[in-house]
């Protein structure tokens, strides 16, 4: 397990890269209704992209060798750089309700479910949270969690990917297919997991196992 002040930096480099974007895109677009929406759009690809390495970083692993197990080894960084990106992204939407835009309620039911999911897994992370919670309770968190937050980036990246333009398509689609491909992954991974450990338990006693 990494240690604390690793994922301190790790945090603290994601929320920076988070805040720049936010006021890079700021200073070009200004601070009103039409700036702060290209900000939450800027940092909430940020925020996907760390997500999406800390919740595919082990089935990559599993389903395509060893060249992932970096990845892998770095997916509590990833998750825990991904909440903290977050918060500015937060912040923004926050903005956007003080300046008469807010979003509609479905909006906030949606998002607001996966950013329950996305604190109460880092916060139980800063812990040992098989000790906590149990090897089997740890997993369902991760997976009722990881995949809910998952599918609402989908939700937001799939709808009408195509339309709009180019520009449009290529700040929707890369994201769309990402989104799409991540549950395949971590799906693929969990069965492939399964199936391996499965094998593991069927071989005689004494019989060495395959790493």
């Amino acid at each position: 397990m990494q240690s604390t002040r690793s994922i301190f930096r790790w945090m603290v480099a994601a929320f920076c890269v988070a805040l720049i974007l936010s006021v890079a895109v700021s200073g070009l677009e200004g601070i009103g209704e039409k700036g702060t929406v290209a900000a939450l759009r800027v940092t909430g690809r940020w925020s996907f992209l760390l997500f999406w390495l800390a919740y595919t970083g082990s089935a990559m692993a599993t389903l395509l060798g060893q060249s992932f197990q970096p990845i892998r080894r770095r997916s509590r960084e990833f998750g825990l750089a991904f909440a903290s990106a977050h918060l500015v992204h937060l912040a923004l939407v926050g903005w956007l309700c003080w300046i008469g835009a807010t979003p509609a309620t479905s909006v906030f039911v949606l998002f607001g479910i996966a950013v329950f999911w996305t604190y109460a897994i880092a916060l139980v992370s800063f812990g040992d949270p098989r000790k906590m919670l149990g090897s089997a309770g740890w997993w369902l968190l991760r997976a009722v969690g990881l995949n809910y937050i998952a599918y609402a980036f989908a939700t937001d990246f799939t709808s009408n990917p195509f339309s709009g333009g180019i520009a449009r398509q290529i700040a929707y689609v890369p994201f769309a297919i990402l989104s799409i491909l991540g549950p395949i992954l971590w799906v693929a991974g969990e069965a492939a997991r399964f199936v391996r450990g499965r094998a593991e338990t069927a071989l005689p006693a004494g019989r060495p196992r395959v790493p």
